[in-house]
């Protein structure tokens, strides 16, 4: 492995010009990670769970049953008089939310307030910083990515980045967490997106819609800034993990996007997790206890430590709603739901009465 240490360069903050990409296409990616302006209309493929032989579905199954609440992705938590409609979302535009929005809507025309991951205030923060360089994406440290990893691993990161319309020279100096985010996105989502001509909007930014349409408030759950603060604790050895850990999920196209889009629309919500876990297995690049420590950790930084700083928020709107006679819906990406450390599962030790209803 390369490690020749660099001097650290000029391009400290995010400038465009120094990463060949225009600020649409790089906005495209990062709200692809987050807010969900990414489209799955330009892939066609198969279902890569159905082509898998009975005995590993059958594996698949079996952890997928071990997490509670791990199908549905509309909920209703109640406690006394307050109550959440909980809207476990996929970040991508799709005809199949229109039943969703359909069952939604009266929720959410007598609500007090929506919460969302990031609401409209906050992503305007967000584009700002994107388009005056405070948004920091060169990663300052003293060696790159090439020089981080085996040959073989920056040659599948950096193939699979191309795929998603960034330069070699680029991903060599790109923070390691934005990578390993980009390359969880299949390259059609993200190709679709750039090429639009508008905004393309996945289920969150259709229901924040529906919300601006009837002037009900919008709650962010967490700053603009979220995703740098999360991964600022991470060791060196840490970082490449995680990239070590997408680097399979890199190299999928259009069957990957089928598969995830599949699995959520049936309610399948933990199966997208346990999914890539189980592909991630095959890779040359680690062991399957690796991978087990390598998803452990992303699912500690992605998911469960976010899950436990939405909960106060939550709780109060819920509390203070109330006051009204009325509720909240809250929508956010459908893997915050599941698990012993997911939304869900935290409001019922806070003891609220959890309830699937569609």
């Amino acid at each position: 492995m390369n490690r020749a240490p660099r001097k650290s360069t000029a391009i400290g903050i995010f400038d465009t010009r120094a990463l060949h990409c225009g600020v649409r296409s790089c906005a495209a990616g990062f709200f692809a990670l987050w807010a969900g302006v990414v489209s799955a209309a330009g892939c066609t493929g198969t279902n890569l769970i159905e082509s898998w032989p009975s005995d590993k579905r059958a594996q698949l199954e079996a952890e997928v049953a071990e997490v509670p609440y791990h199908e549905g992705f509309l909920w209703r938590a109640t406690r006394n008089e307050a109550q959440i409609t909980l809207v476990g979302t996929m970040h991508l535009p799709d005809p199949r939310h229109q039943p969703t929005l359909d069952a939604v809507s009266d929720a959410l025309n007598s609500a007090a307030a929506l919460y969302v991951e990031i609401g409209p205030e906050e992503k305007t923060r967000l584009m700002e910083a994107m388009t005056d360089g405070s948004l920091l994406l060169i990663d300052e440290g003293d060696a790159t990515l090439p020089e981080r990893l085996a040959e073989d691993e920056w040659e599948a990161v950096s193939s699979a980045m191309a795929e998603h319309g960034f330069p070699t020279e680029s991903t060599a100096v790109l923070r390691p967490w934005f990578v390993m985010l980009m390359l969880g996105l299949p390259p059609c989502m993200l190709n679709a997106s750039a090429g639009s001509d508008g905004e393309l909007e996945g289920l969150d930014s259709q229901l924040i819609s529906k919300a601006e349409a009837v002037d009900l408030p919008i709650h962010s759950l967490e700053p603009w800034d979220t995703l740098f603060t999360l991964f600022s604790t991470l060791t060196p050895e840490q970082e490449e993990d995680m990239i070590r850990a997408s680097i399979a999920g890199g190299a999928y196209t259009d069957d990957y996007a089928v598969t995830l889009t599949d699995a959520y629309f049936a309610g399948d919500i933990w199966q997208l997790w346990e999914f890539a876990r189980m592909e991630a297995y095959s890779s040359e690049n680690s062991s399957t206890d690796e991978v087990d420590a390598q998803f452990a950790l992303a699912q500690d930084v992605l998911m469960d430590q976010r899950n436990q700083q939405w909960l106060e928020p939550l709780i109060a709107g819920a509390e203070g709603a109330a006051k009204k006679d009325k509720g909240i819906v809250a929508a956010f990406g459908s893997l915050h739901l599941p698990g012993e450390k997911g939304v869900l599962r935290l409001l019922e030790q806070e003891g609220w009465t959890i309830e699937r209803w569609k």
